[in-house]
C-alpha cells in the first residue's frame, strides 16, 4: 500500500458513513423500512475502513505524481463498492454488476442507470442514488486540488498565486471547497423550494445539480418542473456546476481583486452569452425558448438532463457541447472550454505567422496577462488526442457489442464526458440493464476514465512504458 495515500481516502469513506446514517434516519422518519438494514452494512463497512485507512501507517515522503494518481484511482475503485451495497442488498434483486453499475455512473456523476422505472424505488435509495453523486462531485474537486502538479500554470493562477501547493495549502483549499460546495448545495435546494418544487425533489435535484450529475427523482423531468418559470431558474442554478466553484467565494470574498482569479470565468461567461444568443435567434423559432435553454446549461455543465422534446436537428450541437464543457475547477467535465480556445487561438496563430511573417502574433488570453507557452499546448494537445482515441476505442466496442453506430458513438460522448443520457441527445430511453456484462464493464471502465484528467492516462502509460 506504500504506492497510495489511503489517508487521503479515509474522509470519503467516514462521508459515505455519514450519509449512511442520514438515510438511517430518513427512512425511520418516514416509515421506509424496506431497505433500512442495507444502509447499516454501508455505515459500519464505511466507518472501518475510513478509520483504518486514517490510521494505516504510510510513507513520509512527498508522494510523487504517480502515486496521487494511482491513489485518485483507487478511490474511483473502492468507493463505489461500498456504495453500491444498499442497491445489491435492496429488495430489488440487483446483480452485484447492476449494483455496481449504478454505483459508478453515480459517483463519476455520468447518471446511467439500470433502473426502469424510478416510481417504483422507495425514496430512501432514491435519496442514496442523488446522495453518491454529491460525494462523487466533491471527491472529484477534491482530487483536482490532489493532483493540481500535473496542470499548467495559467490553470493554477486561477485558483492561487503559488507556483506548487504545500501540504497546509491544500488543506486550505479543501476545507475552502468544501464549504462552497455544502453551501452551494443549500442554496439551490432553499431556491427550489422557493419556486414550488416539492421539498424532496428539491432536495435531490439540489445534489444532482452541483455534482453535474444525471439520476432524478422521478422518470422525467417533466413531472417535476412544471412552469416555465420553474424550468428556467432551474437552468440557471444548473450554471453553478458549469462555473468555477471559487467564483461566488472570489466575487464575495476577496479584497484585492486580482484578476487572474477571474479570467477563466469571463471567458465563460462570454462564450455562454454568445450560445444563449445564437439558441435565441436561430433555433427557437418553433420551440419553448425555456426548453432549448434547459438543454443548452444542461449541456455545458455536462449535466445532460432534458425535457421530453425531441429535437434531432440539435442533438449534434448539444454533443459538441458536451464535449467542450465548461470551467476547470467545477464538477462539469468535458476538454474544458479554456483549453479548447488557447489551443485554437495559437493554432491560428501558427498559421498566420506562416502567411505573414514579419508580424508577431502573441498567444495571451485576453481579460488577463496571462500568455500560454509551448509546453501548455502541447498537453492541451495531448488531451485531445486522448480523448479521440478513448472515443475510437469505446464507440468500437459498443458497435460489436449489436448497438447501432449512431448510439454507440453517441454513448460513449456521454460516458467519456460524464454526461447522462436523455432526449436532448436522440438517446433518451437506451436500456443499460439488458446490455451484455462485457459491455457494462467497458461502460464502467470508461466512466471512470472520463472523470480522470485525460492527462493522467498518459503519465501512467509514460511511468510503465518508458524507463528511465
Amino acid at each position: 500500500m506504500s504506492l497510495f495515500r489511503v489517508k487521503y481516502l479515509s474522509f470519503f469513506f467516514i462521508l459515505v458513513s455519514i450519509f449512511s446514517f442520514f438515510n438511517i434516519i430518513y427512512s425511520y422518519y418516514f416509515n421506509l423500512y424496506l431497505n433500512l438494514n442495507t444502509y447499516y452494512v454501508s455505515l459500519i463497512i464505511s466507518g472501518l475502513i475510513g478509520i483504518l485507512f486514517y490510521y494505516l501507517k504510510s510513507s513520509l515522503k512527498k508522494p510523487s505524481i504517480f502515486e496521487k494518481i494511482l491513489t485518485v484511482l483507487l478511490g474511483y475503485i473502492l468507493i463505489p463498492l461500498v456504495l453500491c451495497i444498499p442497491f445489491y442488498l435492496s429488495i430489488y434483486n440487483l446483480t452485484f454488476l447492476n449494483a455496481i453499475f449504478e454505483a459508478v455512473s453515480g459517483f463519476t456523476s455520468t447518471g446511467f442507470t439500470i433502473f426502469d422505472n424510478i416510481k417504483h424505488i422507495d425514496q430512501g435509495l432514491i435519496l442514496w442514488r442523488s446522495s453518491i453523486q454529491w460525494i462523487g462531485g466533491l471527491y472529484f474537486l477534491f482530487s483536482i486540488i490532489f493532483l493540481i502538479d500535473i496542470y499548467d500554470e495559467s490553470l493554477k493562477k486561477s485558483l492561487t498565486n503559488f507556483l506548487s501547493f504545500s501540504s497546509s495549502e491544500i488543506l486550505k483549499q479543501t476545507i475552502k471547497i468544501f464549504l462552497l460546495y455544502s453551501s452551494l448545495t443549500i442554496f439551490i435546494f432553499i431556491v427550489l423550494n422557493i419556486f414550488g418544487i416539492r421539498i424532496f425533489n428539491s432536495l435531490n435535484l439540489s445534489m444532482t445539480a452541483i455534482s453535474s450529475g444525471g439520476f432524478l427523482p422521478d422518470n422525467e423531468l417533466s413531472t417535476i418542473l412544471l412552469t416555465n418559470t420553474q424550468i428556467i431558474v432551474f437552468s440557471l442554478l444548473m450554471l453553478i456546476s458549469f462555473f468555477s466553484i471559487f467564483f461566488t467565494y472570489n466575487l464575495i470574498f476577496l479584497r484585492k481583486k486580482n484578476l487572474n482569479f477571474f479570467y477563466e470565468d469571463i471567458h465563460l461567461f462570454l462564450y455562454f452569452l454568445i450560445l444563449v444568443s445564437i439558441f435565441f435567434i436561430f433555433f427557437s423559432y418553433d420551440k419553448n425558448f425555456s426548453f432549448n435553454f434547459l438543454n443548452l446549461v444542461s449541456s455545458i455543465s455536462n449535466i445532460g438532463i432534458s425535457l421530453e422534446v425531441e429535437q434531432k436537428n440539435l442533438n449534434l450541437i448539444y454533443l459538441i457541447l458536451v464535449i467542450v464543457g465548461g470551467s476547470f475547477f467545477s464538477t462539469s467535465s468535458g476538454l474544458r472550454f479554456l483549453k479548447i480556445y488557447s489551443l485554437s487561438k495559437y493554432s491560428i496563430n501558427q498559421i498566420l505567422s506562416f502567411s505573414k511573417p514579419n508580424k508577431v502574433f502573441m498567444n495571451k488570453l485576453i481579460f488577463s496577462k496571462i500568455n500560454f507557452d509551448t509546453a501548455d499546448i502541447n498537453k492541451y494537445f495531448l488531451t485531445v488526442l486522448i480523448f479521440i482515441i478513448s472515443l475510437f476505442s469505446l464507440t468500437i466496442l459498443l458497435s460489436l457489442s449489436n448497438i447501432e453506430f449512431e448510439n454507440a458513438f453517441k454513448l460513449a460522448v456521454l460516458t467519456l464526458m460524464n454526461t447522462v443520457n436523455s432526449s436532448a441527445y436522440g438517446i433518451s430511453d437506451f436500456n443499460f440493464q439488458n446490455l451484455h456484462f462485457l459491455t457494462k464493464y467497458f461502460l464502467i471502465f470508461f466512466m471512470i476514465i472520463g472523470r480522470v484528467e485525460f492527462l493522467s492516462l498518459l503519465l501512467i502509460a509514460k511511468k510503465f512504458l518508458f524507463k528511465y
